[in-house]
């Protein structure tokens, strides 16, 4: 089952609150009220969307953490990359020598577009979407993909 983990879930909720408050740094406290995360989950998840530049910090009594970018900016892709690694499907949706099958393999071809159609469809989601900021219903190249492969030749 291809499933998003939980810690990457609590990061776009995060990312989500800190989308809602673009004008305020929130610290981790903060943080961890609004969203009802336990606080040193939130902790360690912003210091990998820190690393990854989904978030900036500010240290010091007034200091927290603010988007590093607008809500617009930042893509469901980049989400999951800074939290679960390259988005692949299979091994060899991963990039060339992941598997050992490649050089007989028949349904490798088939992976690789559907995940790179998950991928691009992921890219053109919105953190501001995702937050319920923007209203917009992005048409999702995975759709189509879907579509053309399931599709009975004539």
């Amino acid at each position: 089952m291809l499933r998003i983990g939980k810690l990457t879930d609590y990061a776009t909720v995060i990312l989500a609150t800190l989308a809602g408050e673009r004008a305020r740094l929130l610290n981790a406290g903060t943080l961890a009220e609004r969203t009802h995360i336990a606080a040193p989950t939130v902790s360690k998840l912003l210091k990998q969307l820190q690393r990854a530049g989904l978030v900036d910090s500010t240290r010091g009594t007034h200091g927290g953490y603010r988007l590093a970018r607008s809500p617009e900016q930042i893509t469901a892709a980049s989400i999951l990359d800074a939290l679960e690694g390259p988005i692949a499907l299979t091994d060899c949706s991963a990039g060339a020598g992941g598997c050992c099958l490649a050089d007989s393999c028949q349904v490798s071809r088939t992976w690789q577009r559907l995940s790179a159609a998950i991928r691009k469809s992921l890219s053109e989601v919105s953190l501001a979407q995702l937050a319920g900021l923007d209203s917009r219903t992005p048409v999702l190249p995975i759709e189509r993909e879907l579509k053309q492969l399931t599709r009975r030749p004539a």
